[in-house]
């Protein structure tokens, strides 16, 4: 099995070290690139053709947002996760409406680090379950946008999974809670998605927080 191929995209070089070496570390994981800021990242990702990015928000020259927005207009574009030292911020929320596959800080345990890393590449996204909250309250202005026609179509069933999902939980944790199989619950999000017309459970979070739901 081929390693998953990951770009580094951060303007601190003892940063991208660290985390080279880490990813490096790892049998099914492999570093095919690294860019200082923006710009670079968009020449590098076209030209290793990574599976995943890992793209720090603020950088010089072209910040990690602009870059990210860019390379989602490719044919084939990789799994775009973002990092940041900072709180959680309006800048993630609009990283992950614009398409990014997710969000970590940057001081997130290597281990999770690694996992989301092999997550967003089988197709799933990740978002630190305990910052969501901080992640999207203070950028949504909720009480003053109506409930969508399309909530209204979620049974009381889709709307108990629906909450639990907006908050982070994941399906095995929905499963426990509510005692269904994870099936049931995998069942359940994929309808959920497709009454609400999302790609993801990424998007299903802002959707909550937009329409103040969770």
């Amino acid at each position: 099995m081929k390693p998953i191929r990951v770009v580094l995209v951060d303007d601190q070089s003892l940063f991208r070290a660290g985390i080279r070496m880490m990813i490096d570390s790892q049998a099914d994981l492999e570093v095919v690139g690294e860019a200082a800021n923006g710009r670079e990242a968009l020449d590098v990702v076209r030209a290793a053709r990574p599976d995943v990015v890992l793209m720090d928000i603020r950088m010089p020259v072209m910040d990690g947002l602009e870059a990210t927005a860019e390379l989602l207009t490719d044919a084939a574009p990789p799994r775009v996760v973002m990092l940041t030292t900072f709180d959680l911020d309006e800048a993630a929320a609009r990283a992950i409406r614009g398409g990014a596959s997710g969000f970590l800080l940057k001081d997130a345990d290597p281990d999770f680090l690694l996992a989301a890393i092999r997550t967003v590449h089988a197709g799933s996204q990740v978002i630190a379950a305990s910052a969501t909250r901080d992640l999207f309250a203070h950028v949504t202005d909720a009480a003053t946008r109506p409930v969508p026609v399309e909530y209204q179509q979620l049974t009381e069933r889709e709307r108990e999974i629906f909450a639990l999902a907006a908050r982070g939980l994941s399906n095995a944790e929905i499963a426990g809670r509510e005692y269904l199989s994870e099936a049931t619950v995998k069942t359940h999000i994929s309808r959920i998605l497709a009454k609400l017309s999302l790609r993801d459970r990424v998007q299903l979070v802002v959707f909550a927080f937009d329409h103040g739901l969770a």
